[in-house]
């Protein structure tokens, strides 16, 4: 018995406009910062006009992603609540998709500007097993205190009585053909830009560090910590940070090289550091395992893995001949692809947008017992 089970961050499905953009221009696009645009009035009508023509595109891309995906099980990140979710799904994905995903679960977190993580579910895998969601559980009251996961090094501005998760753990409890299976899906905190001397990873590292924490207590205090190995459980999502990296070095006009770095340290090795969970992107070339490109310049440019399943070292063991898909056809035309890798980008995709999302799926399929 089979289960293809993916991750997605869909990069911002809202169903809201932002006007904030015409009193704080760090918050205003592009677009519009090139014209001399003085009333609030007009400004809200050309940024809902921009938004609108914009987001057709985008989303068809999104949907043709996720239909490449193929997934039983879909956890997203990037949802801005059911309304949007069922709207994108209804108008974009069952018309790529067909016999649409039914089961859809959101539950609202702490993220400020209102992105929640997300799973769509069919009623059955592709080879005909039921899949029953037997218990659904959010995460987000958790605090620092509630998990004894409090540090100093999380900043003077944190306190003890602080939510851990900056938007959720949604863990949901599965029967799939009868097999149960737990899922765990996450969205941590995002890096933002440097501060007090640190890069944004760096400044940021202390508060995934405590959100990976907090997850495997959960687990462990589901399941036990002895037992932990043998249960079938995975952890997915947006986990904004990397154990490694590709360097991108030059440019379109000189050509460009590709270096593998290993990171010294990351939020992540809470999971690897003595095999609680798997990576399974591992089981691909060190150069292809990315699912972000990041770009400040020529500088200032590599590709790393941001998007993860990580699975239980039960299912990984059963699954040990298996690997992850990404889907990448939904990538601006300024993603530098290594030699070897370069795929056809969807139609209508632009140089940096519109897109499928700045993240690709990642999807897996596995045997569950």
């Amino acid at each position: 018995m089979s289960l293809r089970l993916a991750t997605f961050n869909v990069e911002n499905l809202m169903t809201r406009f932002d006007f904030t953009g015409f009193r704080n221009q760090l918050r205003q696009d592009r677009v519009i910062q090139l014209f001399d645009v003085r009333s609030e009035g007009v400004y809200q009508q050309l940024e809902q006009a921009r938004v609108i023509a914009a987001t057709d595109d985008t989303r068809q891309m999104t949907a043709l992603a996720i239909a490449d995906a193929d997934a039983d099980i879909l956890c997203l990140q990037e949802i801005d609540n059911m309304a949007a979710l069922q709207a994108f799904e209804y108008g974009y994905l069952f018309r790529m998709v067909g016999n649409g995903y039914r089961q859809k679960y959101l539950v609202e977190g702490n993220d400020s500007r209102g992105i929640d993580v997300a799973v769509l579910m069919r009623e059955e895998t592709r080879d005909g097993r039921k899949i029953e969601l037997r218990d659904i559980k959010s995460h987000a009251m958790l605090t620092y205190r509630d998990l004894d996961l409090f540090d100093e090094a999380l900043g003077q501005n944190a306190h003890i009585d602080d939510k851990i998760f900056k938007r959720d753990c949604l863990e949901l409890d599965l029967l799939i053909g009868g097999v149960p299976f737990t899922l765990y899906v996450v969205h941590f905190k995002s890096m933002g830009s440097p501060r007090d001397g640190l890069d944004g990873r760096q400044a940021t590292m202390p508060v995934r560090r405590a959100e990976a924490r907090a997850v495997r207590r959960i687990i462990e205090n589901r399941f036990g910590a002895g037992q932990t190995p043998t249960k079938n459980f995975a952890i997915c999502g947006d986990m904004n940070d990397y154990q490694e990296r590709v360097d991108v070095i030059g440019t379109r006009r000189t050509g460009y090289r590709f270096e593998h770095k290993n990171e010294t340290e990351s939020a992540l090795d809470a999971f690897s550091h003595d095999g609680f969970a798997e990576n399974v992107m591992r089981r691909r070339d060190e150069m292809d395992r990315w699912t972000l490109y990041h770009a400040r310049g020529p500088q200032e440019q590599w590709l790393c893995q941001l998007d993860y399943i990580w699975l239980s070292p039960a299912l990984a063991s059963v699954n040990a001949e298996r690997q992850p898909e990404i889907i990448r056809h939904g990538q601006p035309f300024r993603t530098v692809f290594p030699p070897g890798q370069e795929v056809e980008r969807y139609p209508r995709t632009g140089w940096d947008r519109p897109k499928a999302s700045d993240h690709c799926p990642v999807v897996m399929t596995l045997d569950l017992k």
